[in-house]
């Protein structure tokens, strides 16, 4: 990247501010965010893991744009294939017609994704994602003469997405209910695998699993020839960077096998070598019914995402069973080029493999700042790593996510250079193509900004 950004064609820096606090609504922020929230930035420019804003500061990119720049910033080459697409025929019909990128990259999604999930639906993003894989799900049982199976379990804490159905399979009611309820019908919510803060105060391996096995007993509890789904991530990103216990998706997969019950995985953040693997099911020889995808999908170079389905789903949807279900930018040939090539970069330069590599040293490194009395436990997979911050160790009391230690904290990593969300878990998920110095900078900004915390805040 340019060691100072080129503003001279550019509007004036206070203008811009101005016309985008009064036209741009910022998703999830107050209007006029852009003037008022010092949080809010105007980045111009990007290369690999790192960005620059407008007023020429760098940062480390710690959260992929919202966990999605995978191959990194500045890619010439994906542009450059979207564009090419674009110019010769960027869409085709979702309904009537298809295009060869998007025939060529749900043949290449076949080869990639576990197991025989080998049917790809497209869409626009990880929510309509969801969207789709739920009504997939329902009308499948439809066509198999099951139609009363149309409930769906989630896991609290979980995040699929801000569309309804999305939102309302998603774990997340105390932040929503005020404003969106009543939800979905059918929605059920069991506890997640979330060993630092078991529901059931147990520990692993003494407490059997009972977070796997309380999802049947709601099977049973609600009979299970009415429920359709249970959808889960194999690795929880927004509810903590939860990652299961050994044995947990055996079990779960099992549930769903006993009871006729489809089995949706959410890989819209974990897929595409977040975790060290092309797909975070690998780790654990999983195969869902269903699994979505996104953001990775194209790094963030058009706005695509699928649904991947395994045979005995699809041939539900043979002859005069006709999916009800259609969405006007699925297939989007450009986006679909834009993806083939992003998946490209992938393997040309092993960013999968630079994943599993940097993320174990991320993850080292942060393990080694346990020195301070705010770091509760360290846990990730490949470049998807958490940071659970409490006020202390032994009661692992959590910090208010709107209080003033993590405001605190937050400005101290701007300040520093690392640009990521600033939760009660500090989530670290960069491109996957960052280097050994720039993860050993980003520990470096961490140790600096939690002693900064520390301090102004008289903690420990």
């Amino acid at each position: 990247m340019n060691d100072a950004v080129d503003t001279t064609s550019l509007p004036n820096e206070d203008a811009l501010t101005e016309a985008g606090s009064e036209h741009l609504f910022i998703h999830a922020s107050a209007h006029r965010a852009l003037a008022n929230d010092a949080g809010k930035r105007i980045l111009v420019e990007g290369d690999g893991a790192l960005v620059k804003d407008i007023e020429g500061k760098e940062y480390i990119d710690g959260l992929a744009g919202l966990w999605l720049v995978n191959a990194g910033h500045g890619r010439q080459e994906i542009a450059d294939a979207y564009s090419r697409q674009a110019g010769k025929l960027a869409y085709a019909s979702s309904t009537q017609a298809t295009s060869i990128p998007a025939i060529e990259l749900a043949t290449r999604l076949a080869e990639l994704t576990p197991g025989d999930q080998a049917t790809a639906f497209f869409c626009s993003g990880g929510s309509e994602a969801v969207e789709s894989a739920i009504k997939i799900a329902r009308q499948y049982h439809y066509f198999n003469s099951e139609p009363k199976r149309s409930k769906i379990v989630g896991r609290r804490g979980s995040y699929h997405g801000a569309t309804y159905g999305a939102m309302s399979v998603s774990g997340t009611r105390p932040m929503s209910e005020p404003y969106h309820s009543p939800f979905m019908h059918g929605v059920l919510h069991a506890s997640p695998p979330y060993c630092y803060r078991c529901d059931f105060r147990h520990s692993f391996p003494g407490c059997d699993l009972l977070c796997a096995d309380q999802i049947e007993q709601i099977i049973k509890y609600e009979n299970p020839k009415t429920v359709a789904a249970v959808i889960a991530e194999p690795i929880s990103a927004s509810g903590g960077i939860v990652i299961p216990p050994k044995g947990y998706w055996t079990r779960l997969r099992e549930i769903c096998d006993r009871h006729g019950v489809l089995l949706i995985t959410d890989e819209v953040i974990n897929g595409f070598g977040r975790t060290g693997r092309m797909f975070a099911s690998e780790h654990w020889d999983l195969v869902g019914d269903i699994m979505t995808v996104a953001k990775g999908l194209a790094s963030g170079y058009a706005p695509i995402g699928a649904v991947m389905c395994r045979p005995h789903v699809v041939e539900a949807f043979e002859g005069k069973n006709k999916l009800s279900h259609l969405l006007t930018y699925g297939g989007h040939a450009a986006a679909c080029a834009a993806a083939l090539a992003n998946l490209e970069v992938f393997e040309r330069e092993g960013l999968v493999a630079n994943s599993q590599a940097m993320g174990a040293r991320l993850k080292e490194g942060l393990e080694g700042l346990s020195h301070h009395p705010s770091v509760g436990e360290v846990r990730g997979q490949g470049l998807l790593v958490g940071l659970e911050l409490v006020k202390d160790p032994d009661s692992k009391e959590k910090f208010a996510d709107d209080g003033a230690e993590l405001e605190t904290f937050g400005e101290a990593l701007a300040e520093r250079g690392l640009l990521t969300r600033v939760d009660s878990v500090l989530p670290l998920s960069p491109p996957l193509c960052i280097t050994a110095e720039q993860i050993d900078r980003m520990v470096a900004i961490i140790d600096d900004s939690l002693t900064a915390m520390e301090t102004a805040h008289d903690l420990g």
